[in-house]
């Protein structure tokens, strides 16, 4: 008997559901997508609180009346009680604590500063109708110039993928998070040469799900610019 669909609520421009939904569809998981926009405000409607997540976040999900938010409880909920190939989230040679402890390091690094920089230089204005402030765009791009290096240095070493030659959960969120800055203008792989083949690694191991999802991201980021552009420039 085939799998019932999840309902599954996100937003291309959020990084966490960008790599949950490739994760959906490289797995073969039945899924009912439902956008919802951050643009619009509308993850932070009353209905979205009491229909979908009592949180306000994206992504989340229903799985056929249980409702969850979160990215991380909602890739571990997957793996429990779906059928997800075991190299994203594998038992051998310790990888579920390497990749535990990767997402653990995200939270309060990489993801913080790919989140902050994409905020002060593309969604604050875009949600102000105005400029990106130049003193806060520079201090977040410094915070991301770090943690672009600590994750070289930490985590990208002698091998193709994060815990090894296989690829994992730990790289697609990963690339998801450096795509934040990088569709928005920034180039994260400058003198990190071990980052620039990562990427490209993860990103042909990822094929067409990839080019899918972070196609229509760039359109929706290319969409919404250019409507911020007219608006700045009748205040002109």
């Amino acid at each position: 008997m085939p799998m019932q669909p999840i309902k599954f609520y996100y937003d291309v421009l959020n990084q966490s559901s960008r790599a949950l939904y490739i994760l959906l569809e490289a797995s073969k998981i039945p899924f009912e997508p439902v956008q919802i926009s951050l643009l619009k405000g509308e993850h932070l409607t009353g209905e979205y609180r009491d229909k979908v997540t009592r949180f306000k976040r994206i992504p989340a999900i229903n799985d056929h009346g249980f409702q969850l938010s979160e990215s991380v409880a909602i890739f571990r909920h997957l793996v429990r009680e779906k059928i997800v190939p075991e190299h994203w989230y594998p038992r051998k040679n310790l990888g579920r604590s390497r990749i535990d402890e990767y997402l653990e390091w995200r939270q309060r690094n990489l993801g913080v500063a790919s989140t902050d920089y994409f905020q002060q230089k593309w969604l604050v204005p875009y949600l102000q109708k105005t400029r990106a402030n130049e003193n806060s765009v520079n201090g977040a791009a410094k915070q991301l110039e770090r943690n672009l290096n600590d994750f070289e240095n930490l985590f990208l070493q002698s091998n193709k993928f994060i815990i090894g030659d296989t690829i994992s959960y730990a790289d697609l969120l990963a690339i998801c998070e450096v795509d934040q800055p990088k569709y928005i203008g920034y180039n994260p792989f400058i003198k990190r040469n071990k980052l620039s083949k990562w990427y490209d690694a993860v990103r042909e191991e990822l094929g067409p799900f990839y080019k899918d999802v972070s196609g229509e991201f760039e359109s929706k980021l290319r969409t919404a610019e250019k409507g911020h552009n007219e608006v700045i420039s009748m205040k002109q």
